[in-house]
């Protein structure tokens, strides 16, 4: 069985879901892949790990780095994990680029280059947003491109994180990148 609760951020509505252990899914509600993860049976209940996850949040949500992290389940492919991995280890207040995470994977895997466009892909379907810091990923040429919950929201959490924003940029329809 899968549980949700609700979360009220400066941003938005957030929804948070659980195995009853774990959290499996955190996303701004109405996002690109909003509870993706999360089965068409569920309930909302409260629980221990609802209040990690509401604490951690309240944290961040004041401009502090919070000092633990709630339990996690993630399940996806293993190159789907191992990105969300790299995600986990961008610190509070930097950003890393697509082309550096493929870069990463393709030094893990021995090989000479990987696409970052499926990084791209896998950044984009992080079940657990914020926690897991997609937000901290742009393009090589400083674009605030691909956050599933909307670029206002990007640029909210890279303020908040005081992220040196002079380098970064939203692109206009039709630029390439």
């Amino acid at each position: 069985m899968q549980y949700i609760d609700k979360y009220h951020s400066p941003l938005g509505n957030i929804t948070i879901a659980s195995n009853g252990e774990c959290l499996t899914g955190l996303w701004f509600d109405g996002q690109k892949y909003f509870a993706d993860t999360l089965s068409a049976e569920h309930e909302e209940k409260n629980l221990p790990v609802f209040e990690q996850t509401k604490q951690w949040l309240d944290l961040y949500f004041r401009g502090e780095i919070p000092d633990f992290t709630p339990p996690l389940y993630l399940n996806g492919s293993p190159f789907r994990l191992a990105i969300w991995e790299i995600l986990m280890r961008i610190p509070y207040g930097q950003v890393m680029t697509y082309g550096q995470i493929a870069a990463i994977i393709a030094e893990n895997k021995g090989q000479k280059a990987m696409s970052a466009q499926a990084v791209g892909g896998a950044v984009g379907h992080n079940p657990i947003s914020i926690i897991i810091p997609c937000h901290r990923v742009v393009g090589s040429n400083g674009s605030l491109t691909g956050y599933a919950g909307g670029i206002e929201k990007k640029i909210g959490l890279l303020t908040l994180e005081k992220i040196d924003m002079e380098n970064l940029f939203v692109p206009q329809k039709g630029t390439a990148l």
